[in-house]
């Protein structure tokens, strides 16, 4: 036999093989008979994660029932220039109740305090005693300061409240009167002087 023969048998020999092989091992291309079939998962690119719901402060009382945005609102609702200069109401008892300078929404007084007799009677002379605003402040701080309501209790089981914000425009309002005594008018709102500020510190 040639040696051109044998060198063509060989070679055919060889494609035979090389293509026998491929078909039992498949294609390496995704659309060969061997590819996978993609996968039936979608994926999510740039899911953004859900942020922890906040947990309101605070713990609403019988002494502080109230939440920071109530608070804010009956503030808001109030009319300047309008109410008695002096309340004749006569308090044996407050309730302090402080919350923090980033209360928003649903949070309520993180702090409570009570006095009695002497220094409920003291406290109402300073709120009392600042003079009425006729106009509300228009040029304010900007710096973060607790908000306090002091709410007032006589012989009679009445309530007068008064918020008192340590910021800000400083604004000092009689927000409200429970009960059955009759304290007429409510006092026209002011601004919290700096005795009032340190009285309200003090525990």
């Amino acid at each position: 036999m040639s040696a051109s023969r044998t060198r063509g048998l060989i070679g055919a020999t060889l494609v035979v093989t090389v293509l026998g092989f491929t078909a039992a091992c498949g294609d390496e291309s995704p659309s060969g008979a061997g590819a996978q079939p993609p996968s039936q998962t979608p994926t999510t690119v740039g899911t953004t994660p859900t942020p922890p719901t906040a947990t309101p402060s605070g713990t609403p009382s019988m002494e502080c029932p109230e939440t920071i945005s109530a608070i804010r609102t009956a503030v808001d609702k109030a009319v300047w220039g309008k109410g008695t200069a002096k309340s004749l109401f006569q308090p044996v008892s407050v309730t302090i109740c402080q919350f923090e300078p980033d209360a928003t929404g649903q949070d309520y007084a993180t702090v409570n305090t009570k006095r009695t007799a002497k220094q409920a009677t003291d406290l109402f002379a300073l709120v009392n005693s600042a003079p009425p605003v006729a106009k509300k402040p228009a040029m304010c701080t900007k710096e973060l300061g607790p908000t306090y309501v002091l709410r007032f209790t006589d012989n009679d089981r009445g309530v007068l409240s008064f918020t008192a914000e340590a910021f800000g425009c400083r604004q000092l309002v009689a927000t409200s009167f429970e009960g059955q005594g009759k304290p007429g008018e409510l006092p026209a709102p002011r601004q919290v002087t700096p005795e009032l500020v340190k009285a309200l510190g003090l525990r």
